[in-house]
């Protein structure tokens, strides 16, 4: 009897936490979407030139969203902390973690977005500093929320996940990406890609991430007043039938143990690696460590329609005539009515035609009824999600001779999250929160 009262209490506190932790986000996203209201306003403002109550409003705006952004970062210390001690499973804490990411990383960008804006609208010097002093502010929290994104790697479920075709190369590069975002990070990297030309292969990228993570972990949690050099290569070792075995070699500048081989089980990387089939072996020198690794891979199957869309694009692109940005015809797949909003006023200025389509199934509908230069994809919508819809319009195109570019534009920023956009045809990929200008130059050059 006391055993179950002991567990119904466990339940009673996890249950009253999660309603604790759901009203507290809730709350801040309210805060931040008023906030946002508020620097439309003040752009409505300064526009007809009042300066003054634009000026008051810019003031209070800073003050509440440093009390957001505070409370926040509160907020996720208590997220991370509460899924150390939490005794749920490993994939109730990714779907947390995940669902934390996505509705915190929405308004954020709205207020990357916004602040921009503000910046270029010719502040008075006042305004300016504190606008500055609020920019910083929203730049840590951009900053721990990318830090938390890796934090989650380590946490992540070990479950057969599905297999996707992605690219090795751009999977290490953006891993490599993700870890250079942290605070402080003390690593130099150099990517070596001579011995290695077949990039595209068949399986889980979220555990060769996660692997690279944990190994760039271990390289920067032994101290060094100095950043340490890390060479990486890749070479394909043998072939096995319908598998690949490409050897990475991650070699360092000084003498580092980068996997603990008297424990693999308390070794992240080495789980992995074990549970992937595959080996490792470490060599020291004076002034070097290096680590072999060896993982099998499935090779793509070149299915039929993969060579026709690939001819087709190849064409495509030798006849394709340079267009100005501002004569684009642009389609913008967005649920979020306040994200499309600020979408408009981030291309507006420079594009002239923009259709708006709220979920994956409207955009197809207006796909097939109009001609796009170029189509912006949210991921998470309701009806029809943005992957399943790029899907079908890769589909539709294989028996059109035409390929319009997709970008994706998502909130969905945790490891492996790139890949499965790149896996259905989507050309390119930008996580919220980003810069406007980051994302005007990822459209050019599509055009």
């Amino acid at each position: 009897m006391a055993r179950e009262a002991g567990q119904e209490n466990s339940m009673n506190i996890q249950k009253d936490s999660g309603e604790s932790f759901d009203n507290s986000r809730n709350r801040l996203r309210t805060y931040a979407y008023l906030g946002i209201f508020a620097l439309a306003v003040s752009v409505i403002l300064i526009m007809i030139k009042q300066y003054l109550p634009a000026g008051t409003i810019i003031i209070i705006v800073a003050i509440l969203y440093s009390y957001l952004i505070r409370k926040s970062i509160r907020l996720m210390d208590s997220v991370k902390n509460s899924l150390v001690d939490v005794s749920s499973s490993n994939e109730k804490k990714d779907d947390v973690i995940t669902d934390f990411s996505h509705k915190i990383r929405e308004p954020l960008n709205n207020l990357v977005i916004i602040t921009d804006l503000l910046m270029e609208s010719g502040l008075q010097k006042k305004q300016k500093e504190l606008l500055e002093t609020f920019v910083a502010s929203t730049k840590n929290m951009v900053t721990t929320l990318n830090e938390l994104t890796m934090q989650s790697a380590g946490s992540l479920s070990f479950e057969e996940r599905k297999h996707i075709r992605f690219n090795l190369l751009s999977t290490i590069q953006n891993t490599i990406e993700l870890y250079s975002l942290k605070d402080k990070a003390n690593i130099d990297f150099i990517l070596n890609k001579k011995e290695f030309s077949d990039f595209e292969c068949s399986g889980d990228p979220i555990i060769l991430k996660q692997i690279f993570l944990d190994i760039f972990n271990t390289i920067e949690n032994q101290y060094s007043e100095r950043p340490t050099k890390v060479t990486i290569n890749l070479k394909r070792e043998r072939e096995d039938g319908n598998e690949d075995y490409i050897g990475l070699r991650i070699q360092t500048d000084r003498k580092i143990v980068l996997i603990n081989e008297n424990g693999p089980g308390h070794s992240l990387a080495a789980k992995l690696i074990l549970t992937s089939k595959g080996t490792f072996s470490q060599e020291y020198g004076n002034n070097i460590s290096v680590l072999n690794i060896i993982l099998p891979f499935s090779k793509v199957v070149h299915e039929p329609r993969h060579h026709v869309a690939s001819k087709i694009e190849e064409l495509i692109q030798k006849e394709k005539t340079h267009k100005e940005l501002k004569d684009l015809r642009i389609l913008l797949v967005e649920d979020n009515l306040i994200n499309q909003k600020i979408t408009h006023l981030t291309l507006k200025p420079l594009v002239n035609s923009i259709d708006t389509a709220s979920n994956g199934k409207e955009a197809l509908d207006k796909f097939g009824t109009s001609a796009y230069d170029l189509i912006l994809m949210d991921i998470q919508m309701p009806i029809m999600s943005g992957l399943v819809a790029a899907e079908k319009i890769r589909a539709l195109e294989v028996s059109t001779n035409s390929h319009v570019p997709i970008i994706a534009i998502t909130a969905n920023a945790m490891i492996g999250d790139k890949e499965k956009c790149i896996s259905v045809g989507i050309d390119d990929y930008i996580s919220k929160p980003f810069q406007p200008s980051a994302l005007i130059d990822k459209i050019k050059k599509f055009i």
